[in-house]
């Protein structure tokens, strides 16, 4: 249940990078059209599309770690036994779990101390900014106590213990050729 939950979640996550990505394109391209054209702009544009692309970035960082996307070197994982494999998902699950919460105690003390800021144009709290990092960090642990989840419950496939590839060419759902 919980990976079905994961899995519309970052399909809402990808519908919300789309509108960013198209609010940034109207903003940006009309700035530039009344800039030129009319000597004129938008000054909600420039401060608008930053906040836009940060938080479609780290969004984006979410499903990446939901596809296995992110670089990585498979070189040493995919040479072990499944047994070694599952070892050290174990391990790499766990250490990113702990940079997970590193980054949500970060992003949550910059919220906190920038909260009372707003930004100059929209004047926004700037603690809305930095709450990307929360989102971030809350969503890869979910993602990733998942999988540890179902590695415990034995419903994780072989193929899904390397969660990276060397190459962009090989495809994640299969296991990665001996080398």
């Amino acid at each position: 249940m919980l990976t079905k939950f994961i899995s519309v979640y970052c399909r809402f996550l990808e519908v919300l990078i789309a509108v960013a990505l198209a609010v940034m394109v109207v903003l940006v391209f009309g700035n530039v059209v009344l800039r030129y054209a009319f000597n004129s702009g938008l000054t909600l544009s420039e401060e608008l599309s930053r906040w836009l692309f940060v938080w479609m970035t780290f969004l984006g960082a979410v499903v990446a770690m939901k596809d296995g996307a992110h670089l990585g070197s498979d070189t040493l994982v995919s040479k072990l036994s499944l047994k070694g494999q599952k070892v050290f998902l174990v391990i790499g699950h766990a250490l990113m779990l702990f940079i997970c919460w590193l980054l949500f105690v970060g992003s949550l003390n910059q919220a906190l101390i920038n909260w009372e800021s707003t930004s100059p144009v929209m004047e926004l709290s700037m603690g809305l900014f930095y709450g990307c990092g929360m989102v971030l960090a809350a969503s890869g642990a979910l993602i990733l106590l998942d999988r540890l989840l179902r590695l415990a419950m034995g419903q994780l496939e072989d193929s899904e213990l390397i969660g990276v590839r060397e190459s962009e060419e090989e495809p994640i759902d299969v296991p990665a050729p001996l080398k």
